[in-house]
């Protein structure tokens, strides 16, 4: 029977310099980290044959679905982000990024998020951060088996109902 070796992975804040991180990506899969090393030959179980690797825009998309179910979320990223999206997603077959605002580093076992918002006018911005962190942790941790370290979030703007009538005073959206 083979020893098996344990590393231990310090948490480490995404805003860390290179050659610092959560863990390790796997060599030769830039951006996918390999979750078990898994075991080889027939006398293993079937469900530990083998490797598992989660490419970091995997844990970059879930963590913004999570976010975007919360109520009282209107957008995600910053200015010239949410631009650049709006432009994009009125090219015909554009697709909406759901990853926008949202960055990721992801290491063995354990996973650092930040998130852009942008808020509705009116809600407790606590409230929605933290409403916000259990989503995303909750969803990452379920669907990736990852542990979630941190979920930094960064409320960059507030949406105020106004801003909709200043979008749409140029056409009639009322039908009669």
């Amino acid at each position: 029977m083979a020893a098996t070796q344990t590393q231990e992975v310090s948490p480490v804040s995404p805003k860390a310099t290179s050659g610092q991180g959560i863990g390790t990506t796997s060599p030769g899969a830039a951006g996918s980290t390999t979750l078990g090393s898994g075991a080889t030959g027939a006398s293993e179980p079937a469900a530990t044959r083998g490797r598992t690797s989660i490419a970091d825009v995997v844990v970059v998309k879930i963590s913004g679905m999570a976010a975007r179910e919360i109520p009282g979320v209107y957008d995600m990223g910053g200015g010239l982000s949410r631009t650049l999206g709006a432009v994009r997603d009125r090219v015909p077959g554009g697709r909406p990024n759901v990853g926008r605002g949202v960055k990721v580093e992801v290491g063995e076992r354990q996973t650092a998020i930040d998130l852009d918002l942008v808020v509705e006018y009116g809600v407790p911005i606590t409230d929605v951060a933290r409403d916000v962190r259990e989503n995303v942790i909750a969803a990452v941790e379920r669907i990736t088996g990852l542990e979630v370290v941190e979920v930094n979030v960064t409320v960059n703007d507030v949406h105020l109902p106004d801003d909709e009538d200043e979008s749409n005073s140029g056409t009639d959206t009322r039908v009669e």
